[in-house]
């Protein structure tokens, strides 16, 4: 189902919970504009066709002691679906790996991982990565700093296209 086929208080509802999914339902349905229970309706209703995933907090990472913050961009020797799934496997295995891509062109993924500290993650590197079955040549990059970190979706470009539509 696209953005389209979800009314205006679908879109409000979901642009309000991706802000703040701790709000409570009744907060939730005054800042849409409905009463508590359809709003109720409208969020399990939500949950059930695949629009909302899950709820979870926003941990600063650094507060945790992870200090490094890497992206590894790893080729593979071969691209069957067989090796791709293997490989995803892996990466969902990984506990330092915290996103893990298929991308298409010479990267085959790339990988955001976080870290304690440089030695964890070059451990991490050489025992895990680098080793695993399949994979050709791993390329890392170092995040130096973030200038921007924003889940979710646009809604104002969700609101432009369905008006462009409608």
């Amino acid at each position: 189902m696209t953005a389209a086929r979800l009314d205006e208080i679908d879109r409000k509802i979901l642009a309000e919970l991706q802000a703040d999914g701790r709000m409570t339902n009744v907060e939730l349905a005054r800042r849409v504009g409905i009463s508590a229970p359809p709003c109720l309706r409208r969020v399990r209703a939500l949950e059930e066709t695949g629009y909302i995933r899950g709820y979870h907090a926003d941990i600063d990472a650094r507060e945790l002691g992870f200090e490094v913050q890497v992206f590894a961009m790893v080729r593979l020797h071969s691209q069957s679906e067989r090796d791709l799934s293997a490989f995803e496997a892996l990466a969902c295995d990984w506990p330092l790996v915290r996103e893990c891509h298929m991308l298409n062109g010479e990267i085959d993924f790339i990988l955001k991982c976080v870290s304690p500290d440089l030695p964890s993650f070059q451990r991490f590197l050489t025992e895990k990565l680098t080793s695993a079955p399949n994979v050709a040549s791993v390329k890392t990059s170092l995040v130096i700093r973030c200038a921007k970190d924003e889940p979710g979706v646009p809604f104002s470009v969700v609101e432009e296209r369905v008006a462009a539509l409608g």
